[in-house]
């Protein structure tokens, strides 16, 4: 039976759906606010934009940050398709994001329960809290199917 998923992870399936039929890697990112209200979504855009900075989860604190007008997203929750890398964990912990929730784990890319642990180190400024696994599996299938059509 396939898991019921949060309406925010449903909607960074949708983006990562998304970013997939325009080619790119399919990764997708939502930011909410306490008050459950989205304040951005975005899927991964490093072909389109030719920016290796552009990753789903950089893409949606950009924005969320935008639209909150300030650089700190604190009591802000990310929903992600896929562990966050090095980079996207370092600026969630930049933005001080409160909950970060993902879908697969990254065994060759993720910095938080892979490689580097990034939220364990001591020089982490801010830790948020984590929750991983949330529809695991359809994360799995899509980034499979992907890479193999790829190839």
């Amino acid at each position: 039976m396939k898991q019921k998923l949060p309406e925010p992870m449903q909607l960074a399936f949708a983006e990562a759906e998304a970013a997939a039929a325009r080619g790119e890697v399919p990764v997708g990112a939502v930011i909410v606010a306490a008050s459950g209200e989205v304040l951005a979504s975005a899927g991964n855009r490093t072909l389109e934009d030719h920016d290796p900075t552009a990753h789903a989860e950089l893409l949606a604190i950009r924005a969320a940050a935008k639209t909150l007008g300030s650089e700190r997203l604190i009591d802000c929750d990310l929903y992600v398709t896929l562990e966050p890398c090095a980079m996207c964990a370092a600026a969630i912990s930049f933005a001080r994001i409160r909950r970060v929730y993902f879908a697969a784990g990254d065994e060759k890319m993720g910095a938080i329960e892979h490689g580097p642990r990034f939220f364990c180190q001591a020089t982490c400024h801010h830790t948020p809290e984590v929750y991983s696994g949330i529809g695991e599996a359809e994360a799995k299938i899509m980034l499979t199917d992907f890479f193999k059509a790829r190839r």
